[in-house]
């Protein structure tokens, strides 16, 4: 077992798992409606830290290492299409991808729900319009990120949710890419 995601990628993705969560729940009028300003602003803080933790953090953490050129995820979709794609010590070109995508999203509803409580844009429909809609979307993507770790755990005989948990993997074999 090798150690692939250290301790703040690890504090920050439960923390913006948590802190989500909470920001949905929080709409479902369960009397847990007060906790979703300040959930959100978890949200935003822990999308600035892993922003920057991508560039200055341990070598899976850092955006060079898992965002993948546009070729080379063309690539990795077509090998997964053969069902001959290799396996990865950090995050595979699909999931880099996600990774951006649902960091960009997370700001991005996070600043609409910002907008909302400032003066200028209090109680203007665009923007509940657009905090919702983007608010459903980072969902539908979250829901694609949760089938491609339970994929790619099913595929590749791994815990990748165990691996978050503990930042431990299997040690690379011949044909993995590091």
């Amino acid at each position: 077992m090798i150690t692939v995601w250290d301790l703040p990628v690890r504090l920050l993705h439960w923390t913006l798992v948590v802190s989500v969560t909470l920001c949905w729940i929080s709409t479902l009028g369960w009397g847990l409606s007060r906790w979703h300003e300040p959930a959100g602003y978890v949200a935003a803080a822990a999308v600035i830290a892993r922003l920057l933790w991508g560039f200055a953090g341990s070598r899976y953490a850092r955006f060079r290492q898992f965002v993948a050129a546009p070729r080379q995820l063309l690539d990795y979709v077509a090998a997964l299409r053969t069902r001959r794609e290799p396996r990865y010590m950090g995050h595979n070109p699909l999931g880099g991808w996600m990774v951006l995508l649902l960091l960009a999203m997370t700001a991005a509803v996070a600043a609409t729900g910002w907008l909302f409580t400032t003066d200028r844009f209090w109680g203007v429909n665009w923007v509940a319009e657009l905090h919702n809609g983007l608010a459903w979307l980072l969902l539908a993507l979250i829901a694609l990120h949760i089938a491609g770790v339970i994929f790619t755990s099913l595929r590749h005989r791994e815990n990748l949710p165990g691996a978050m948990l503990t930042g431990r993997k299997r040690a690379a074999r011949q044909g993995d890419v590091d």
